[in-house]
């Protein structure tokens, strides 16, 4: 067996050194001095190597341990999904929810809602499209673009191979434009409605922050870029920048349900501007994704 004293010593100095404390020795001599004391035992019950301890490892030194994460890391913004707490997008969403269904900032939208289209998808979406305002429908539900305007939309969607759950949708107006008492359809939105509900929506976007922006219609680029008549047949097709990311303005999925002018084409031209959206998300493009709404 070996010396008791020995390992004593041994195994307080290593902890001294382990913890930085200055002392007038080195870890290298204890070890000769106790294999020293291990050689005079005579035994073979405990290796006599010089280069391992069984009894008792040392303490780690705290100078190898991996340095602690920063004080603000775990309140740092999502805006790198990956490598972000999970769930804090969507955290980010609720707490926000709760403020935009309660808001009545516009009196007479207040009135003639049913309910606040807050918005709906995917927290961590890549891909976001604003429309303008809710329908009668979305009113109804509570979600946006659920009406035949809402399933051409969800079949775009699906056509670029993602869900419409994968993506994020939202209407720059959260409720439902009033409309005099007996008129049919819906009403456009007023720059003052947008203007007050464009807040919330910058908040969905700062929180989201997706890669890629498309606007539907040309009410929709007037309130994200704050400009009047769009002109969304010469604005379509080009990109446009909002808020630092790039933005598709294309037809509104309504107007692609107008039985009036050629139908077929005017498809043709947002489905080029979907395959510009899917090449700038890195996205690979089939063949048969080419040529969809093309003259057989």
């Amino acid at each position: 067996m070996s010396d008791p004293a020995t390992d004593i010593v041994f195994d307080a100095v290593t902890r001294m050194k382990a913890n930085r404390a200055r002392i007038h020795t080195s870890i290298e001599a204890l070890t000769r001095l106790q294999a020293t004391a291990v050689a005079a035992t005579a035994t073979v019950e405990r290796p006599t190597s010089t280069k391992t301890k069984p009894a008792r490892e040392p303490a780690p030194a705290p100078r190898s341990q991996p340095p602690a994460p920063a004080a603000a890391t775990p309140a740092a913004r999502v805006s790198t999904a990956p490598s972000g707490t999970p769930g804090a997008k969507a955290a980010k969403l609720a707490a926000l929810r709760d403020p935009v269904l309660a808001c009545t900032k516009c009196p007479n939208l207040v009135q003639s809602r049913t309910q606040v289209v807050f918005g709906v998808g995917n927290p961590e979406a890549e891909l976001m499209f604003v429309g303008e305002a809710p329908g009668a429908d979305e009113d109804l539900v509570g979600e946006p673009f659920v009406g035949r305007a809402g399933q051409l939309l969800t079949k775009m969607i699906e056509a670029m191979g993602f869900r419409r759950a994968d993506v994020y949708i939202v209407n720059i107006l959260k409720c439902r434009p009033d409309t005099p008492p007996g008129e049919p359809g819906n009403r456009k939105p007023k720059p003052e409605e947008m203007n007050v509900c464009k807040p919330y929506l910058l908040q969905q976007i700062e929180i989201i922050e997706p890669k890629v922006i498309v606007a539907l219609g040309a009410t929709a680029v007037e309130g994200l870029l704050g400009i009047e008549k769009a002109g969304i047949t010469k604005m379509r097709g080009s990109w446009r920048e909002f808020q630092g990311k790039p933005m598709m303005p294309t037809f509104h999925p309504s107007f692609l349900l107008r039985p009036t002018g050629d139908q077929m084409a005017n498809k043709r031209l947002v489905w080029e501007d979907m395959l510009a959206v899917l090449e700038r998300l890195g996205r690979e493009i089939t063949a048969k994704q080419r040529a969809y709404f093309l003259s057989k």
